[in-house]
């Protein structure tokens, strides 16, 4: 028997926030088209998951959000996380490590380590993954205007440390198209800096294969207003245009097609979530297999990380937080993540304390040793409803990317300012909706309460660890062979006229000390930067 709508069952009509009308029950008639009852986990089109046994036999990565003022703070607050049980580390850099300012530079004045950890040089790499083994740990750097450079340092700390780079884990944001959308730290003209994220495609696919050299983020297109269907298809096309670049250099879509990650955001209806990833997971696939003829099974693997979105959370009732946090983990586990990095409860209007992330760690540990997360594949499989939804996200996720096709493509898209358009104007309406009542959030807009504000606790700014990170700075600038420096910085200018791939010329320059500003520079002098767009 076919489900029936709320019109023909007389109740109120609901909507979830992409836009599908739910009924209020679904049937087998519902999923009469749908393959995915006929599908098992491990097998194209990875519906159901992308390893046969998920998380039986490993669970997923638990990798925190962490970065703090020093590097010798964040390497303390690394070990604390491991100790307490993280699998994985999820680097945050300041705003002056990620705008391509160092600490001494007059920008940089009172941003020094405040949402992040200050990176100056190599030396502050080596400060901060001190007695960290990179074998056992992997690392994700959370950087994207100056992520070549970062990468550049974290292989060249490998490479002293004695590691075989080409056994190099790890991953690094370095997602630029989606700071033009969602967060604002470009740098370089559009065509530059995805020119930069390609170069270490390249150079990963050549020298560093097992090293994931690009995270392409929903996550923040959705953090800036984008619904859930609009989420995906711009991180799918964004993921294209990173994607055809790197075909355009000559290499085989199986030498670099696996190592492409995913960061995706989680907030709102449990059932909306799911269906989002599943349908998300087999739509990717298609794209790889179909369109770019990958012959490998790994290759069409979406891999992805995904938690909690700070977007979800509230400064009100901040304890309802908790809450929150622990259904975002739900739906990321049922939606067949790998690696999972859980929002904490203070986030809405702070770096996370110790106190916080610890509970947002245990909230995970207790999911994967309490609750039977682990112990069957897919539990959610077969769900009419969620079928159903699966399928709607799949035709509505290829729907939207052909609306970015008809925008020429998601570099001119967001060189003109279309999708931050779209997103903008998205977020105003939510906006909008939360004010009047029409969204429903807990302790904001319903079920509030008459109190007096109280404190809360924000993390503080560490004015005596700039200064120490200001101070180091002169030291190593002193230290360093200055003219091999000049050397360095000449080249990655001669490198970048000559359109060459600028990884080795920067991997070069890291190595004699020098620092982001003055890379970052030198790349200035020949890419120019960014103007964003302005509409009237």
């Amino acid at each position: 028997m076919k489900s029936k709508t709320a019109k023909e069952m007389n109740v109120k009509p609901v909507f979830n926030e992409s836009g599908f009308e739910i009924n209020p029950v679904y049937t087998a008639d519902d999923i009469t088209n749908s393959s995915t009852h006929n599908e098992m986990p491990g097998q194209y089109p990875f519906t159901r998951g992308i390893h046969p046994t998920m998380y039986r036999n490993k669970p997923f990565t638990i990798r925190q959000y962490a970065g703090f003022a020093s590097p010798e703070e964040t390497n303390e607050r690394f070990h604390f996380l491991i100790r307490n049980g993280q699998t994985g580390l999820n680097v945050a850099f300041d705003l002056p490590t990620q705008c391509g300012f160092d600490s001494d530079d007059p920008r940089a004045f009172g941003e020094i380590g405040r949402v992040g950890m200050s990176i100056d040089t190599l030396d502050d790499f080596e400060i901060a993954f001190k007695n960290i083994d990179l074998d056992k740990i992997t690392v994700s750097l959370t950087i994207n205007g100056t992520a070549i450079i970062l990468i550049a340092m974290y292989i060249a700390m490998a490479e002293k440390r004695g590691f075989d780079i080409s056994n190099l884990r790890g991953t690094a944001q370095n997602d630029i198209l989606k700071e033009f959308i969602g967060r604002g730290t470009w740098i370089f003209p559009v065509d530059k800096s995805v020119k930069l994220v390609v170069d270490t495609i390249e150079y990963c696919a050549k020298y560093v294969p097992k090293y994931s050299p690009v995270s392409v983020c929903g996550y923040h297109i959705r953090e800036s207003g984008a619904n859930p269907v609009q989420e995906m298809a711009y991180a799918f096309c964004i993921a294209k245009a990173y994607t055809d670049g790197a075909l355009q250099r000559g290499i085989s879509i199986d030498d670099f097609a696996s190592r492409l990650s995913f960061n995706f955001d989680i907030y709102g209806n449990l059932f909306e979530q799911i269906a989002k990833f599943r349908g998300g997971r087999r739509l990717w696939a298609k794209i790889i297999r179909e369109d770019y003829k990958a012959q490998k099974d790994s290759s069409c693997w979406l891999r992805m990380i995904a938690g909690g979105g700070g977007g979800g959370l509230t400064k009100e009732q901040p304890e309802n937080n908790i809450v929150r946090s622990a259904y975002y983990a739900l739906i990321s586990a049922l939606s067949g993540t790998q690696t999972m990095a859980l929002c904490s409860y203070d986030e809405a209007y702070t770096i996370p304390t110790e106190h916080s992330a610890e509970i947002s760690l245990r909230t995970m540990q207790i999911m994967i040793n309490e609750m039977g997360i682990c112990d069957t594949v897919d539990p959610l499989g077969g769900s009419y409803y969620i079928e159903a939804l699966t399928d709607k996200f799949e035709n509505a996720i290829r729907e939207e990317m052909k609306t970015v096709d008809n925008w020429d493509g998601i570099i001119n898209a967001v060189s003109t300012g279309k999708i931050q358009e779209s997103v903008s104007k998205q977020a105003y309406e939510r906006e909008m909706g939360m004010q009047k009542g029409n969204i429903p959030k807990v302790g904001v807009n319903i079920y509030t309460r008459n109190e007096e504000s109280r404190e809360v606790e924000f993390h503080p700014y560490n004015q005596l660890a700039a200064d120490m990170q200001i101070d180091k700075l002169k030291i190593i600038k002193e230290k360093r062979n200055n003219a091999k420096v000049n050397e360095c910085i000449e080249n990655i200018k001669s490198e970048a006229l000559n359109n060459k791939n600028l990884m080795p010329s920067i991997i070069q320059a890291v190595k004699e000390y020098c620092t982001v500003g003055e890379i970052v520079n030198a790349m200035k002098e020949v890419y120019g930067e960014f103007k964003e767009p302005i509409f009237f």
